[in-house]
């Protein structure tokens, strides 16, 4: 079958378009036809050896990669139950999708539901789970919270204000041109910062009348994470879950402490669907939703699985308005 791995670790050109055997599923596992494979930042990281020292996202050389994908089930191991050959699924945060096939633990698939297209379940995988978790669970906002969303055009960014606008939070979120200040006051922010115009902080600032607010949600990183802290009202918490500028290295602890007694995280969304109950109760609310027309999710742009490099490229210039998509199959599903 079709794969695009990578023998060591560095940049979009270590992709490789290889043929290798397809694999057949273990006891407990199920064999997925792929239709479409989510592109991640998370792929960069396995990619470039980021993530090389993490024990929660493993990445032994060579290795397929891909943390996110659907389509249909072709085979099926020893004691699976739940499933049949041909239902149409979508998983993440188990590696391989991009690829024809992939072998994944039965409890990991989410069966798609008939009314939502594969495109669409795809990205309400591991961008929209990190949404869901983000806001219902790291920080379960309310009416009368007020957070921050960096990357607010981007794949999470776009769910992420959707779902606090659903929970009842004021929503600030930052955006680098004004093309994406556009889609984030659409799909719900109450204030946009045009991060490359003025300073974020100060703004924020100004908007909350020198408050600050609830939560920031960070996956900017490096560029960032600094300032993040400081807009946070007193204990309030900052969350960063990536680093499309860099991984962020170190916070001194009394940092914390001089912006206000406030907290910080940096979750892995593996941990927030550790079992197949929360993984399914996370995945039917956001199915729920879409289908309710509660939720809009947009798809950016698709490439053909041989175009992954492209992708990766696209990916890190931070050009991306919407979910980023490998088209495994020819078939529309």
């Amino acid at each position: 079958m079709k794969a695009i791995a990578i023998a060591q670790f560095g940049g979009p050109e270590n992709l490789q378009l290889m043929q290798i055997p397809e694999p057949r599923p273990a006891a407990g596992e199920a064999l997925v036809k792929l239709e479409y494979a989510g592109i991640n930042f998370i792929d960069v990281y396995m990619r470039n050896g980021r993530y090389a020292r993490s024990h929660t996202y493993q990445t032994p050389l060579p290795m397929t990669l891909g943390m996110e994908g659907s389509g249909t089930v072709a085979a099926l191991g020893e004691g699976v139950s739940g499933l049949a050959i041909g239902d149409r699924v979508a998983w993440c945060i188990v590696r391989g999708s991009y690829a024809s096939y992939a072998v994944v633990p039965a409890w990991r698939l989410v069966k798609v539901p008939q009314n939502v297209p594969l495109p669409i379940a795809t990205a309400l995988m591991l961008q929209g789970l990190t949404a869901h978790y983000l806001s219902h669970s790291v920080f379960a906002l309310a009416p009368g919270h007020t957070c921050l969303v960096h990357a607010g055009a981007g794949g999470v960014g776009q769910l992420l204000i959707q779902l606090a606008k659903l929970r009842g939070a004021t929503v600030l979120a930052t955006v680098g041109n004004r093309e994406k200040a556009e889609i984030a006051k659409r799909l719900g922010a109450d204030h946009v910062i045009a991060y490359r115009e003025v300073d974020f902080r100060e703004e924020l600032m100004k908007i909350t009348g020198g408050m600050g607010v609830d939560v920031v949600y960070d996956a900017v990183g490096k560029d960032t994470i600094a300032q993040s802290i400081r807009c946070l009202k007193k204990r309030g918490l900052c969350v960063n879950y990536g680093g499309a500028s860099g991984l962020v290295q170190s916070i001194e602890p009394l940092e914390l402490a001089e912006a206000g007694s406030v907290f910080f995280t940096r979750p892995h969304l593996a941990d927030y669907i550790a079992t197949a109950e929360e993984l399914g109760q996370r995945a039917a609310d956001l199915f729920a939703a879409q289908a309710a027309g509660k939720l809009s999710v947009t798809i950016d742009r698709e490439f053909p699985l041989a175009d992954a490099a492209a992708a990766h490229r696209y990916l890190e210039g931070r050009n991306t308005k919407g979910k980023l998509l490998l088209r495994i199959s020819s078939r529309q599903t």
